[in-house]
């Protein structure tokens, strides 16, 4: 408003300070004949008659000219007043609608006359800002709230002990995420891109492959469920994007290329191998746990799981859970609300305990009489009446496929259906035996 008033004053002196308009210019009185009425003519009889005769038509033409300059003075002095008193309204008029303007629009005044030319962008560059700007709406921030007891009130308060990313999985209210991301909370708010916030509640987890589902009661028209892509075809060096909430910094985007494929992480829960998860070198940090991995088109090809870095921060080595995984433990957690796995229901020593016997496979320290193992008649390590160890069976084969380590062993069991009877080789003290086993359902989480 302060620019218009500016305008305005300088506008309004440059037209007080306008020189005047010209005075009118009026030919010589002497070369003009000018004829009188016949009543002068009989004054101009004598010598004496004629020159005061003279001086009285001199007279009379003076006063006449003089009336006549005055009249054309005073026309062009009032034409030249409404004139600029014309201007002057005109200009008050505009500055007011322009510090109207300014004021309806709450826009700064400076940046009101700063005329700003359209950045141009790359080809590469108009499709990165349009895969953000077309994506954002389905990420969003999820809070991990828990309870704590103050020590001195006794109350009992809700404080964030973390958060993640997620993303819009239907129309439904669906959001996928980390189980890492939910894991101990009391209770959990999701804040849409809108920066709308809704309690929400776990319809199921899968804690082997670091998959969680929440519902959100939101209205339909403020999710935008994410297009979901393929990982069976990628190609190590494609471009990816990776959008989340970097140390809460809600909408980042970090971008990078896929520096390999088939790599295997382990569940931060179980210790329960993942397999074909994605490596790439896009920054993924504390954060973006949940997060989607996209591809150049805009579709999900993975969900940002973990890092491998000793600081803790981005070391240019990130991992994501293959959508094809995803999609499967998805389905079943929203038509279930659980993962139905199948398991051979035995707990096993850590792989470098049996490498120091010397031998390759699982050994099993525990299988419990009611589960599949045990009704199929696995032995458990258990110690004699001495005290002393003794060990108990060894698998080193199911369905005739190698089993060396416990990622082996999993890997095998996530090929197979519950209900599905398999062939377990076991090596007992110093003979191979083959065992027939019916795999069962893994039990409910709490």
């Amino acid at each position: 408003m302060a620019a218009a008033y500016s305008l305005l004053s300088t506008f309004l002196h440059s037209s007080s300070s306008s020189p005047p308009p010209p005075s009118p210019s009026f030919p010589s009185t002497n070369k003009k004949s000018i004829s009188f009425p016949s009543s002068y003519k009989s004054l101009s009889s004598s010598p004496h008659s004629t020159r005061n005769n003279n001086s009285l038509i001199l007279s009379l033409h003076h006063n006449k000219t003089r009336s006549l300059l005055l009249h054309n003075n005073l026309s062009a002095t009032n034409k030249h007043f409404f004139s600029s008193a014309l201007d002057s309204l005109l200009l008050l008029c505009a500055s007011l609608a322009l510090s109207v303007s300014l004021f309806v629009a709450d826009v700064d005044s400076a940046a009101a006359f700063v005329v700003t030319t359209p950045r141009k962008l790359q080809s590469d560059e108009l499709a990165t800002v349009r895969l953000f700007q077309e994506n954002t709406p389905s990420v969003v921030y999820i809070t991990n709230l828990a309870a704590r007891q103050d020590a001195f009130t006794l109350d009992v308060l809700e404080v964030p002990q973390g958060s993640g990313s997620g993303f819009v999985w239907d129309k439904d209210g669906h959001v996928v995420t980390n189980y890492h991301v939910i894991r101990g909370a009391s209770d959990l708010r999701v804040t849409l891109a809108d920066q709308t916030t809704y309690d929400a509640r776990v319809v199921g987890f899968d804690q082997d492959k670091d998959v969680a589902v929440l519902r959100v009661d939101a209205p339909k028209d403020k999710l935008r469920p994410i297009p979901v892509g393929i990982s069976a075809d990628l190609l190590v060096g494609q471009k990816v994007f990776a959008i989340g909430n970097p140390f809460g910094l809600d909408h980042t985007l970090t971008t990078g290329v896929i520096s390999g494929l088939r790599r295997e992480i382990s569940s931060a829960a179980t210790g329960r191998p993942i397999q074909d998860v994605i490596q790439t070198d896009a920054a993924i940090n504390p954060g973006n746990s949940g997060g989607p991995l996209l591809d150049s088109t805009g579709s999900l090809i993975g969900i940002n799981t973990a890092i491998y870095s000793p600081s803790g921060a981005s070391s240019g080595v990130g991992f994501s859970i293959p959508v094809d995984t995803v999609n499967g433990i998805v389905d079943q957690l929203v038509r279930f609300g659980k993962v139905t796995r199948p398991i051979l229901g035995i707990k096993f020593a850590p792989d470098q305990s049996v490498e120091q016997l010397g031998v390759s496979g699982v050994l099993v320290l525990d299988a419990p009489a009611n589960g599949p193992a045990g009704k199929a008649g696995l032995q458990s390590t258990k110690r004699d009446a001495y005290g002393r160890l003794i060990l108990g069976d060894i698998i080193t084969s199911v369905n005739g496929t190698k089993v060396t380590n416990g990622s082996d062993l999993y890997r095998i069991l996530d090929q197979c259906k519950v209900g599905e009877k398999v062939t377990v080789e076991v090596l007992r003290g110093d003979h191979k035996e083959k065992i027939p086993v019916t795999l069962e359902p893994k039990a409910d989480e709490t």
